[in-house]
């Protein structure tokens, strides 16, 4: 894919992946604007980045999608490139009494039915496109389980489920389905599993190598891209999955044992 000259939205894009996708892109040659919950953070990313076109928006409200649609698609009609990014990860223990049953599913609101609603939304605009896009921000996690994360993990390994059926419904258009399966990274998203017992930091990419990683594999047309150690949990996630699962129920398990 030609990543220039492109109109490009990206979801969750006041840190992490997206402010790294956001700025790289933008060097790119590429119209870029992001969306975010917190007003705060956005116009803090438009001093730092004024070439940047900001909308307040949460993907986990129907109704907000909806505005955002409006707006974007008629102040960037162009618009051919669409990132899933937005999403949010908790450590949670089940025994938990104090989670709600409604708080116990934010994450899926977020991180599962917020980028399907997205996709819904736009893909009519996506279709009328010459060369479109969609990229699904998935995770490692989406391979093999982390018991401490049960929901996070849920939404990711569903999206990536997603994403393989809405590649091949749209094989016969002009969009190209794309996938990231990010593995653990140094940004805000994990930064509360930091000195947790059993999680090594080390193991962590740079979210600059893991982005620079996604782009040149959207550049090459890899539809399925497998930054750092990415790869090696999609091939112990096939050949050892107990060993694996095993190994990722070790962070947190003082706090998983109720």
């Amino acid at each position: 894919m030609e990543l220039k000259n492109n109109t490009i939205l990206i979801t969750g894009g006041t840190s992490g992946f997206g402010h790294e996708f956001a700025t790289k892109l933008l060097n790119l040659g590429n119209i870029v604007i992001i969306t975010g919950r917190d007003q705060t953070k956005l116009d803090l990313i438009k001093k730092t980045l004024p070439q940047i076109h900001t909308f307040k928006s949460d993907v986990s409200d129907a109704e907000q999608i909806t505005q955002l649609y409006q707006q974007v698609t008629s102040q960037f009609p162009d618009l051919n490139m669409l990132i899933n990014n937005a999403g949010e990860m908790r450590k949670i223990s089940l025994h938990d009494s104090s989670i709600d049953i409604n708080d116990i599913t934010r994450e899926i609101d977020i991180n599962l039915i917020g980028p399907i609603r997205m996709v819904q939304q736009f893909l009519p605009h996506l279709k009328s496109k010459p060369s479109a896009a969609i990229l699904n921000v998935t995770s490692g996690i989406a391979l093999i389980p982390f018991p401490i994360a049960p929901i996070y993990g849920a939404t990711k390994a569903g999206l990536r489920s997603y994403t393989k059926s809405l590649r091949i419904q749209l094989k016969n258009t002009n969009i190209k389905v794309f996938e990231l399966v990010a593995p653990g990274s140094k940004t805000p998203l994990n930064d509360k599993f930091n000195n947790m017992d059993g999680f090594d930091e080390k193991l962590l990419m740079e979210p600059g190598k893991l982005i620079d990683t996604a782009i040149k594999g959207l550049q090459n047309d890899k539809l399925e891209i497998y930054p750092g150690i990415a790869r090696l949990l999609l091939i112990m996630s096939r050949i050892f999955p107990a060993f694996m699962l095993k190994q990722l129920s070790k962070p947190g398990a003082k706090e998983m044992a109720g």
